[in-house]
This record gives structure tokens, sequence and C-alpha cells, in this order.
């Protein structure tokens, strides 16, 4: 099992960006991702993943767009949204 299996298997929510170099949308996301790192602190853990240079993570989890941003807890997915959001939505969903 790799370190990205380990991690969304784990108790501790992450928070997955799905994106691609190429995508403009995508360049919107990491001054939320930080945003939202400062606000949430070790308690969720936050990774991206190229879905260029990762295709079979992308088509495993359905992901036809992208950004796509998928909360998993527990190997469970327990949020997903296609599209730029804010890092107060994020956290909406890792308070579950």
């Amino acid at each position: 099992m790799n370190n990205f299996d380990t991690a969304i298997n784990g108790a501790k929510p992450v928070v997955v960006d799905f994106f691609a170099e190429w995508c403009g949308p995508c360049k919107m996301m990491p001054p939320i991702l930080k945003d939202l790192k400062n606000r949430v602190g070790d308690k969720a853990t936050i990774l991206k993943m190229d879905i260029d240079k990762n295709p079979d993570y992308a088509r495993k989890y359905g992901v036809q767009a992208v950004p796509t941003l998928i909360i998993f807890k527990n190997g469970k997915i327990v949020w997903r949204n296609p599209g730029v959001t804010t890092a107060q939505e994020i956290i909406k969903h890792l308070e579950m």
C-alpha cells in the first residue's frame, strides 16, 4: 500500500485536490488550500493529486473534471466537489 492509500484509510480526514497543470481553475486552489491548512492545522491532511501523472487514481475515484476535491475518512468518500470551492465550504464538510 502506498502513502496515498495509507493516508486516505486513516481516521484523520484527508482532503485531496485532484488537479492538472494545464487547468486554469486549478491554479485558484493553492491559496485556498493554504488558507484551509492554516485554519485546520493538523486536524486534516491535505494532498494534491495530478490526474495526468496519476490517471489510475482519477479513474478509480471517477474524477471527470478538475479541480475536484474529495474528502476521505477511514477509506470512504465523505464529500466531493467538482470545481473551485472555498476553505469555509471544505471546513463545513470536515466537521461532519
